[in-house]
């Protein structure tokens, strides 16, 4: 387990490769974007756009403000350091742009450093009209301190400020600071929302009017001014304006407040948080793309006639939330969903392999455009090389179970555990039902939904690179349902398949009721396995094992303590999450282990990448309503 670097050549699956070709005859779209391939930012690993002389300019602005926001954090703990910031920063002492003490200047310069790292427009305005301000007084600070001093000229005569050699270096780095951006322009091109001017201005006014009430209330709770009755809630409201706005407002205009230290410091942290929330408002990425429309559909589904016997995961794709992005010839498609500024695309591309580079290419040099973190979930070794071929790596994450059905028995020592289970459930008076789901009556396919979503764990639907998110759709006719019922004929079990090429199928979702037979579901499969030849199947995939060499390398003989600490440390966590426990359940059934890839281009973006996986699989959830009020069921209609 560790971070590789695919660059090899292709490796061949078992399965035999299709051939390529345009499923509508050319390479135009409904809902999804028809792009040329080579345009954009996506060419390169940087995704740079101008020269390489551009590119310093703004590598230095980034490393500049990434400087700042440490020296700034620094001084907010290390108090003789902040005290010295804040001397030189009054009086006659002047320092860089944005070089100030405290945490909420630390703050706001994190926050332009990330932005500016993600090569925001916005951000890139912003620090140029505030370091260009910074710098326009500079310039006339310097151009007064070698005024002479005489009648007329007292009002703009400032020597000392060339006295001191501090402000010529704060001088010279904003300086260097504006022509670095200004060097660096066109490296950075990533579009925001087009809402966020908007929706920033409403979080601004409706802010600064909460703030500033919640202040005027806090003042005129606190106010140990003699004349306090003096000072009406219009002049207390006033003066929680100002503080919000100037933090320190002239306290001569308000003879009559008086405020403890902790009331104008809660004050300045609001006035902090709200200038965050506005810029977080300003800066943030486009959320949402066009949602696979009907005609991409019918062309997915095409493609996965084709070629859908190369991935198990590819029917995956049809998951009406993704959006698409095709190839210029149409003989490939990348499908993929933006989770909080990841751009996250699952499985292997859709389609003719000689066709993936012609869709990987505009899906980054779309994630680029808008500023999205591109990576890929679940993709197999032969397209991690591809995807590495245009500067991702690779992070193996586990592997997927794989089974022959005719390689397939119960037979044998090794599988005597899963024989005895499988007839103890068998004599219980279990029996199993396979259908494909265009057989099933829509009385009957009402009442599994409904079973099926009584028996889930939880409100919230998971899954996104392994799961469809939806049963009983007329379009999944293909897919297979499994319903196992006890001796009485009651419906205790059932699982769905969806289709992998004409001969295979893949785990979709599973349910049982709790009170049912331990073993239901290990039963079930293997009905599936030995009874596959009425349906047609030759291979099945079953769950996805994460870290699965991990465990299986772990506990052999002469395993490295390095490997046998990481083995201890997964089985700990496993006690919450079901990393070992998937591993056991899919070994039992002697598969083939099939390595499953994520991809990403930097490694500091694995944290937000890992984040916006697990929102997009159900595991982590942004805030938002309560589950009650938008709680969504497994049957999907357009």
């Amino acid at each position: 387990m560790g971070e590789v670097r695919l660059t090899s050549a292709e490796t061949e699956r078992k399965t035999d490769r299709g051939t390529g070709g345009d499923p509508n005859g050319n390479g135009k779209t409904g809902g999804g974007r028809e792009t040329g391939q080579g345009n954009g930012p996506g060419n390169s690993r940087e995704g740079g756009r101008g020269s390489a002389r551009s590119r310093r300019g703004a590598a230095f602005a980034v490393w500049y403000l990434r400087a700042v926001t440490f020296i700034n954090f620094l001084s907010a703990v290390w108090v003789s350091l902040g005290q010295d910031l804040r001397r030189h920063s009054t009086a006659d002492f002047y320092t860089p742009y944005l070089l100030t003490a405290g945490f909420a200047s630390a703050a706001f310069s994190l926050l332009l450093t990330v932005t500016m790292g993600r090569r925001k427009r916005a951000a890139w305005i912003l620090n140029l009209v505030l370091s260009g301000l910074t710098l326009l007084a500079f310039l006339v600070a310097a151009v007064a301190s070698f005024t002479p001093c005489s009648g007329v000229t007292d009002d703009f005569c400032y020597p000392e400020f060339r006295s001191h050699a501090q402000n010529w270096v704060a001088f010279a780095l904003t300086a260097l600071f504006v022509g670095a951006l200004l060097l660096g322009r066109r490296e950075f091109y990533a579009k925001g929302d087009r809402s966020n001017p908007l929706l920033a201005s409403l979080v601004a006014s409706i802010g600064l009017l909460v703030t500033s009430l919640v202040a005027a209330l806090l003042v005129g709770a606190t106010n140990t001014d003699p004349d306090a009755g003096d000072a009406p809630f219009l002049a207390r409201w006033r003066y929680g304006v100002m503080r919000l706005i100037t933090l320190a407002p002239d306290g001569k205009a308000y003879n009559a407040i008086t405020t403890p230290g902790w009331v104008d410091v809660t004050i300045n942290v609001m006035s902090t948080v709200l200038l965050l929330a506005v810029l977080f408002a300003a800066f943030r990425s486009r959320r949402a793309v066009d949602p696979i429309g009907e005609h991409d559909e019918e062309k997915l589904r095409a493609l996965l006639a084709k070629h859908g016997d190369r991935d198990s995961l590819g029917y995956f794709s049809l998951r009406r939330e993704k959006s698409v992005i095709w190839s210029p010839t149409g003989k490939a498609a990348v499908t993929y969903r933006v989770v909080g500024g990841v751009s996250l695309a699952s499985g292997d591309p859709i389609g003719d392999p000689e066709a993936w580079p012609g869709a990987i290419e505009p899906w980054l040099a779309e994630a680029r455009e808008h500023g999205w973190v591109p990576a890929v979930m679940g993709a197999s070794e032969e397209a991690g090389q591809i995807y590495a071929r245009h500067g991702l790596d690779a992070l193996e994450l586990g592997d997927e179970a794989i089974v022959e059905t005719a390689e397939f028995t119960l037979e044998g020592r090794a599988m005597r555990t899963v024989r005895q289970a499988y007839n103890r459930v068998k004599r219980a008076g279990y029996t199993v039902r396979i259908r494909r789901h265009a057989d099933i009556p829509s009385d009957e396919m009402d009442v599994l939904l409904l079973r099926a979503d009584d028996w889930r764990d939880g409100a919230t639907e998971r899954g996104f690179s392994m799961a469809l998110g939806r049963l009983g759709d007329p379009g999944d006719g293909q897919c297979v349902m499994l319903e196992c019922f006890d001796g009485d004929g009651a419906l205790r079990a059932v699982l769905s398949f969806v289709p992998w090429g004409p001969k295979g199928l893949s785990l979709d979702l599973m349910r049982r009721d709790r009170d049912s037979e331990n073993g239901l579901m290990e039963f079930m499969v293997i009905e599936l396995l030995e009874r596959s030849k009425e349906i047609g199947v030759t291979q099945v995939s079953l769950n996805f094992a994460m870290f699965r060499s991990v465990f299986e390398r772990g506990s052999k003989l002469g395993a490295g303590p390095v490997l046998r600490m990481w083995r201890s440390l997964l089985s700990f966590f496993s006690r919450w999450w079901q990393i070992e426990s998937l591993y056991r359940a899919n070994a039992k059934y002697r598969p083939i282990w099939e390595p499953r890839f994520m991809l990403f281009e930097k490694s500091s973006d694995l944290l937000r990448i890992g984040i916006a996986a697990g929102r997009a699989e159900g595991f982590l959830e942004a805030p938002g309503l309560p589950k009650w009020m938008h709680r969504r069921h497994l049957e999907s209609k357009r």
